[in-house]
């Protein structure tokens, strides 16, 4: 329980800057004995108490336009509660193959692109647009799937509404928040949530959500900036090494013949 708490702690400070905490949390309860349900959805209390740590935390500097979030927030939570619905449905080799290209993807966006900052950029689509694209479709993969979702949010709002990247941060935290309590709920209401231990991660996870959201105030892009790239990177070697995952028998074949 000591090793889960202290986990958890890491994983809300990384959450609440770049997202990625599930990188941490989902193995470690594994490890703890929980089959894969289990797992994830136990993970979403503690995302969802750090997303809501570092929203508030957002939300009283300022960073969040209230104005149009909170529909943007409405369409996530919804999403999410769909995506949990469609678990079953969706091919997961599909996600599996996709998933790690789009963060490498995100990793190289961050990390060579010149105008990314902490000022805000000219919106490439209306807000009623963005609404009924990007938070219904990371909404839904945040239900179905999770992993990346946050840096996917951070995405949306640098290139397609023009957002600063601490202003896009406090945005993403809002709607993972979001996403995560859709998901939770119909997760909590199939009883695959285990509870004590949800609760006890959310407690460490929100303390670390906190330090982590007051550095990216304090910091802006010169810590969101790397830590995304960082985090990202980190996802998708995890998901590239997984033994289920479709590229993983290419590149056990690959490397080798490289090295």
């Amino acid at each position: 329980m000591a090793a889960l708490a202290a986990v958890s702690l890491l994983a809300g400070f990384v959450d609440s800057i770049a997202g990625g905490g599930g990188l941490l949390t989902v193995p470690t309860l594994l490890i703890a004995g929980l089959d894969p349900a289990q797992a994830i959805a136990t993970n979403k209390v503690q995302g969802a108490v750090a997303a809501a740590s570092a929203t508030y935390t957002f939300g009283r500097k300022g960073m969040i336009a209230w104005s149009s979030a909170w529909r943007f927030a409405l369409i996530a939570f919804v999403s999410g509660i769909a995506g949990a619905l469609c678990v079953r449905f969706l091919p997961r080799p599909v996600l599996d193959g996709l998933i790690p290209l789009l963060l490498i993807a995100i990793a190289l966006f961050f990390a060579l692109s010149p105008k990314v900052g902490n000022e805000d950029a000219h919106a490439r689509m209306t807000a009623t647009t963005f609404g009924l694209t990007a938070p219904v479709a990371v909404g839904f993969y945040d239900g179905i799937f999770g992993p990346g979702a946050g840096s996917f949010y951070m995405l949306a709002f640098v290139t397609l509404l023009g957002y600063g990247v601490v202003r896009a941060t406090a945005h993403t935290k809002l709607l993972n928040l979001s996403s995560n309590l859709g998901s939770l709920l119909l997760y909590s209401a199939t009883g695959a949530v285990v509870w004590p231990i949800g609760l006890l991660m959310a407690g460490a996870s929100l303390i670390g959500a906190q330090i982590g959201s007051r550095l990216a105030l304090r910091h802006g892009a010169r810590i969101i900036r790397p830590l995304l790239v960082l985090v990202s990177s980190l996802m998708a070697l995890k998901l590239l090494l997984d033994p289920a995952n479709p590229w993983h028998q290419g590149l056990s074949r690959l490397l080798p013949a490289l090295f």
